[in-house]
């Protein structure tokens, strides 16, 4: 979590195959960018198009749209054990979503499993 994250959400859903776990954070574009780049993602942020949103509402729980739903998303997704990342080994994937809120803030969405 940087330093300089505010409006901080997190929780986890628990479910029997597979935990869930959602954080969400606002902080600086570079700082979101760096955060995505510490994860090693084996393709850079891409922009997504808008989808609908998904029918399994998650970050809805901690009062945020999906970020699939917002136009100007973008994300990656990485697979801890297939890069060798030691440090976060006990999640098979992440997923990041970065949306600019406005010219000085950028919301963080991190969903892991």
């Amino acid at each position: 979590m940087p330093e300089s994250a505010t409006a901080v959400k997190g929780a986890v859903q628990i479910n029997p195959q597979e935990d869930v776990y959602l954080l969400s954070f606002v902080t600086d574009e570079k700082t979101a960018v760096r955060v995505a780049e510490d994860l090693r993602p084996e393709k850079p942020l891409l922009a997504r198009n808008q989808d609908l949103p998904s029918p399994t509402e998650l970050f809805g729980h901690l009062g945020l749209a999906e970020p699939q739903s917002e136009k100007g998303v973008r994300w990656a997704g990485v697979c801890p054990p297939c890069v060798g990342d030691r440090l976060r080994s006990e999640v098979q994937w992440i997923e990041i979503h970065i949306l600019e809120l406005d010219a000085g803030t950028t919301r963080v969405y991190l969903q892991a499993f």
